[in-house]
């Protein structure tokens, strides 16, 4: 089975975040190409996708081996190299693609600084073009700006075969939920007929209930705000009285809303709320 698909990874200078977006006429290509570890790299593996691959290739880059002799290793010990494609970034942002002399046409790669792009079955080498360019001049967070490239890559043709999944991985030490792990951002869409625009969707909501808030956006609750979600939280259920006082009844009511609707990464103590808690309240609810 050949996967056709095209993937960008990458590192993130800034604050170490490693990354990989990856799309796919392919089920579930979030199950099989991407992997990572914090502090460590990221390796896309794809075509024929050989998934022994990515623990390997992050031990040796434990040990120190650079992407391309990383590289190197993998596919001197893989009869079947020919068929494999796969991309490295490590954790000081160099990267490396291989692309096998086997695989369908167009297949190939750039590395730049801090990425390695690549792709198969594809429309043609622009996509993997969009996919560098976009990358290399967009700007903000690490899942952004991955996000972005590879909805250029799909604006550039993508995968001739069509859409059906895409995946974003992002690592971060102890990003993960509750600080367990490192999966910081972990997002698939295994079968959709536009599943970048879904996996952009995803990310959205990923941001409003697994960030934290920002304390900019955190202001004062005044007698008509707190009158605003009183409203609310008595339409939804809740026993409260709707008098504008942020009181202990009202807290105890939005902190049960709030779990409920999976917001407690940002919810305030006192008469404070997040600004983005409120949008999504009045968007939701109001």
């Amino acid at each position: 089975m050949k996967p056709s698909t095209f993937s960008i990874v990458a590192y993130d200078p800034a604050n170490g975040d490693l990354g990989i977006a990856v799309a796919s006429k392919f089920l579930a290509v979030g199950s099989v190409v991407p992997w990572a570890q914090a502090g460590v790299g990221a390796i896309a593996t794809q075509s024929w996708a050989n998934t022994r691959y990515p623990p390997l290739a992050l031990e040796m880059l434990k040990q120190g081996l650079t992407p391309e002799q990383v590289g190197a290793a993998l596919t001197t010990s893989d009869e079947n190299a020919a068929q494999r494609q796969f991309g490295i970034v490590d954790a000081r942002g160099r990267g490396f693609t291989f692309t096998g002399a086997q695989c369908f046409s167009w297949a190939g790669g750039i590395v730049g600084e801090n990425f390695a792009a690549q792709g198969n079955i594809l429309a043609g080498a622009q996509v993997v073009d969009a996919l560098a360019a976009t990358f290399q001049n967009a700007r903000g967070a690490l899942a952004e700006r991955l996000l972005q490239a590879l909805a250029a890559g799909q604006a550039a043709g993508g995968d001739k075969r069509g859409q059906e999944s895409a995946a974003l991985l992002v690592v971060r030490a102890h990003g993960g939920y509750g600080g367990f792990n490192d999966r910081y951002i972990d997002l698939r869409v295994d079968d959709h007929a536009t599943p970048i625009n879904e996996l952009e969707r995803l990310l959205d909501l990923h941001r409003l209930y697994l960030n934290k808030s920002n304390p900019e956006d955190v202001i004062a609750l005044d007698e008509s705000l707190a009158r605003e979600i009183q409203t609310i939280l008595a339409r939804r259920g809740y026993d409260v009285a709707v008098n504008g006082v942020w009181d202990a009844r009202t807290q105890r009511a939005f902190d049960e809303f709030g779990g409920v609707e999976n917001l407690e990464e940002r919810l305030q103590q006192g008469p404070f709320i997040d600004k983005v808690v409120l949008q999504f309240l009045r968007e939701r609810f109001a």
